[in-house]
């Protein structure tokens, strides 16, 4: 495909903060896509790698990273050079988005995200508690900015692949779920159309179930940890509490479970990290699998999006989590890094498309608990397509950087929407935005559950037969597969 669209025009400065395996992959997705001067668009990065790539771009680089005490000065210039206010689009690690949405509030500029990303030092913090550094407190962060200053330039947040696109990706499951369930629905138009919708099909939960396949040329080597997309936001991820949305379908806490006391209440977490706790879920290819409970802040907003209240009384709450298997190097580095007592490998590699042999990223949302069983929807996007429609990434980083691009749109086609997180804009117009870059789009149904070919087992462990969707029978016990 060779004719793109041109879905919006932007007449302002654009600045991109991180140029990583996301920033390289995103770039051309926005020149591709957006009209604007490219004479206008910044890249920041502390690191210069790279710099190559942005000089044959025409690409202005500020090498520098952003701090505390420098992002208003170095920021503020290039966001107000432009006969409009600016676009930030960050794709950075170790930079706060709550600070950058702060100064887009200020300037009057656009802005989208990946996560809610802190200033460095936050995830490895020995004097914050475990709950203090949970996505649960990064995303209330959030929505207290919102609270305070509501309303003015649209900014979006958590706008990657996941977070962001499996956001999307629930909307469309629950609608083919009513249709095949035999339900004449209209789409929802509201937050409670959706929750009720949700709670009327009998779904309980909600696994973001992912399979990275991609395997690379060479054998990854010891003491360097290899993955297929961010490893310091991989690491950072991995080593925060275990986190997942807590649905009102549960019957009792995990053993290491704990409450927030404060927020919206959505969410609880476990005493362990994520990169340190597995649990059941499935794929179309892989069909059952252990994927690791890593924290993601879709965990926590899907089930705050969907739950229903009467009278401030909770009525329905879906469970929802991540149920990940990342790529064989990546797993084989969790193990290094849990034998080094999470200290991490002192290098680390990045896999491209020219280091990646075959394979494809599965990513897609798991409904279940419903009539139908559950029911998989999402992307099967194979490293061989994503060399034919886009430069610079892998399947991983185009259902990212794919996703980035739409949030943008979204942006620039509602410029006044103040702050919003994925589950709020037009997942339709979105997924219409992205869909050249996903590959195969699937939904599949499954009569698999966590229960299943667990009886007779070589080490018979405890489960709760009276309903297999139970947390209890999804977690993997230490003891147990």
């Amino acid at each position: 495909m060779t004719d793109w669209p041109i879905h919006a025009r932007f007449d302002g400065p654009i600045v991109v903060i991180g140029y990583g395996s996301i920033g390289r992959g995103a770039l051309p997705l926005i020149k591709r896509h957006i009209a604007c001067d490219h004479s206008k668009i910044t890249v920041i990065d502390p690191d210069d790698s790279h710099r190559d790539m942005l000089e044959r771009e025409k690409v202005a680089f500020v090498h520098k990273p952003l701090t505390r005490d420098n992002y208003r000065d170095i920021l503020t210039p290039l966001l107000t050079a432009g006969p409009v206010p600016g676009f930030i689009v960050n794709l950075s690690v170790d930079v706060s988005s709550v600070a950058m949405m702060d100064l887009c509030k200020d300037l009057g500029a656009l802005y989208v995200d990946t996560v809610i990303e802190p200033w460095l030092g936050f995830y490895t913090d020995r004097h914050m508690p475990p709950e203090a550094r949970s996505n649960y407190a990064l995303r209330e962060s959030l929505l207290d900015l919102r609270r305070r200053k509501p309303g003015g330039p649209t900014a979006v947040s958590c706008c990657g692949a996941n977070p962001g696109m499996v956001s999307w990706l629930v909307k469309q499951a629950l609608l083919n779920l009513a249709t095949d369930c035999g339900e004449a629905v209209e789409t929802p138009k509201t937050r409670e159309g959706w929750a009720r919708l949700m709670w009327k099909l009998g779904v309980k939960g909600v696994h973001v179930a992912e399979r990275d396949t991609q395997r690379a040329r060479t054998p990854k080597p010891r003491g360097i940890f290899v993955n297929t997309w961010s490893v310091e936001g991989f690491i950072a991820e991995g080593l925060q509490p275990a986190e997942l949305g807590w649905g009102t379908h549960e019957k009792a806490l995990p053993p290491e479970g704990r409450r927030h006391l404060a927020g919206c209440g959505s969410a609880i977490y476990l005493m362990r990290p994520g990169a340190g706790t597995r649990v059941r879920s499935w794929t179309p290819t892989a069909q059952s699998q252990l994927g690791f409970l890593v924290t993601h802040n879709e965990s926590i907003s899907i089930a705050d999006y969907y739950t229903v209240r009467d009278d401030n009384k909770l009525i329905f709450r879906p469970t929802c989590h991540y149920a990940y298997h990342p790529c064989d190097d990546a797993l084989l580095s969790l193990h290094e890094l849990a034998g080094r007592q999470w200290r991490a490998q002192d290098d680390w590699m990045i896999l491209d498309e020219h280091d990646i042999l075959d394979g494809s990223d599965e990513l897609g949302v798991l409904l279940y608990g419903h009539s139908r069983n559950a029911y998989w929807f999402g992307s099967q996007l194979s490293i061989q397509d994503t060399r034919r429609v886009a430069p610079f990434q892998n399947a991983t980083g185009l259902q990212v950087t794919s996703a980035v691009l739409a949030g943008m749109v979204w942006a620039l086609e509602n410029p006044q929407a103040g702050i919003v997180e994925v589950d709020e804009i037009d997942f339709a117009r979105c997924l219409q935005i992205q869909r050249p870059y996903l590959g195969p789009v699937v939904g599949v149904y499954t009569d698999w559950t966590p229960l299943s070919d667990r009886d007779g087992g070589l080490f018979p462990d405890s489960v709760d037969i009276s309903d297999p969707w139970q947390f209890s029978n999804v977690i993997v016990r230490d003891s147990s597969v």
